[in-house]
């Protein structure tokens, strides 16, 4: 007599019944839907976590390069002919036109910084002005975006550009007024007396930062020399490159460039200790969501030891017709592993639909609470992003299923070895 090939048709026919079977007749227990509903919670739940953090990644590092240099040059401190020490840059020209000829590099541009305090009537806050070129400002993606922009950068020449959440503020809109106070402005015998200019706001950029949209402010490079006391002088050279994650192996070449006194800082120097932090916190959230699956796959352990004790007859029956320990081993290994399956289906379309619709969801959401279930002063972006990718729902298929499948395996195999004398003693 030929041994049937292990999963044939008859054992899924059988695992098919007994997972269809009413209540009364032994069939799918409580805890069998506990476990499905486990399982499709806890796989959404990971791949709206995975989504969820691939998206806040982009978003926050998309923030960096399309508001900041990829590279900033700045002069180390040297000694001027007044015996004095600065770390001005008096040759910034030659400078960019070195740097501007590396290979990689797209954009360079001389820049002037400096601290001021903004007033509009009553109100006023503190802004780090940045001296720049319209042409320079124009390159820069999530300031110049005229979608999110309000003004016109072809009027920036004659007034100020301003962050949005810095004019929200103050309070003002294009074409207002605003005073700048620069506490180091005038230098005269009697000391150092404010110097108080006034500016009309002709650009307001919405960058997508909290933090840059509340604190940076845009001058005309000519008027900031003056304003900063900085004639003929830039403070650093701002550098955008082809490839910013690659941006290390271009370092040795921007340092040789710039020449011995040149000084380099990327932007993954100023923004390494935060994205190391959600490396981090993206190994933890995944063990925890794992864990979470885990939990919901032990579940079919007693959905399927309850399921074993009502057929122990026909287990009973099927051994002595002649099926052997390995087909009904299958037979309730299929049983807990079309659970998986199927929780894990649900919970792919459930967390695929949530992370694709999250801006709407959230939205209510955030109008239910009354605006504060999201705080960009304090999550430092505007709405909470998602990304799906191909690699995190198959790690989240992969874990559910794998993990469905090994929990499977233990009271399968209590069913393939109970005797058949055992299953009809008292039938």
């Amino acid at each position: 007599m030929a041994t049937p090939k292990p999963f044939s048709r008859f054992e899924f026919l059988i695992a098919w019944r007994y997972l269809r079977a009413k209540r009364a007749e032994g069939g799918v227990s409580v805890m069998t839907w506990i476990s499905l509903v486990g399982i499709t919670l806890a796989v959404a739940a990971l791949i709206i976590t995975l989504a969820v953090r691939s998206g806040f990644r982009d978003e926050f590092v998309s923030t960096i390069l399309g508001a900041n240099a990829h590279v900033t040059v700045y002069s180390a401190a040297y000694r001027t002919e007044t015996d004095g020490v600065s770390r001005v840059i008096p040759d910034y020209s030659l400078w960019a036109e070195r740097l501007g000829t590396v290979d990689g590099v797209t954009r360079v541009a001389p820049l002037v910084k400096g601290q001021v305090m903004a007033v509009y009537r009553d109100e006023n806050t503190g802004l780090e002005v940045f001296g720049i070129t319209k042409e320079n400002l124009s390159s820069i993606p999530r300031i110049a975006d005229p979608k999110t922009a309000q003004g016109s950068l072809e009027n920036f020449d004659r007034g100020v550009a301003l962050g949005r959440e810095a004019a929200r503020s103050l309070g003002v809109t294009i074409g207002d007024v605003v005073r700048l106070i620069n506490p180091n402005g005038i230098r005269s015998p009697l000391g150092v007396s404010p110097r108080i200019n006034e500016y009309e706001v002709t650009f307001i950029f919405n960058s997508g930062r909290y933090d840059i949209d509340k604190t940076r402010a845009y001058l005309p490079f000519a008027e900031a020399q003056s304003f900063f006391n900085r004639e003929g002088v830039a403070d650093e050279l701002e550098i955008n490159v082809i490839d910013p994650e690659g941006i290390d192996a271009l370092v040795p070449a921007l340092t040789a460039a710039g020449g011995e006194r040149a000084l380099v800082w990327t932007w993954k120097d100023s923004a390494g200790a935060f994205l190391r932090a959600l490396e981090v916190e993206d190994t933890v959230m995944f063990v925890l969501m794992s864990v979470l699956v885990l939990i919901a796959s032990m579940n079919i352990i007693s959905g399927l030891v309850m399921l074993v004790k009502n057929k122990g007859r026909d287990i009973g029956i099927l051994r002595t017709m002649g099926l052997t320990e390995g087909s009904v081993l299958r037979i309730f290994f299929i049983c807990g592993a079309f659970t998986g399956i199927i929780g894990t289906a649900m919970g792919v379309i459930l967390g695929c639909l949530f992370a694709l619709y999250v801006d709407q969801i959230f939205g209510f959401v955030n109008y239910l609470s009354g605006g504060t279930a999201w705080d960009a002063s304090i999550r430092g972006i505007y709405f909470l992003p998602a990304k799906l990718q191909l690699n995190d729902v198959l790690s989240a298929v992969g874990l559910s299923l794998g993990l469905s499948f090994i929990v499977t395996i233990f009271p399968a195999r209590r069913a393939a070895r109970m005797h058949p004398v055992e299953a009809l003693r008292y039938e």
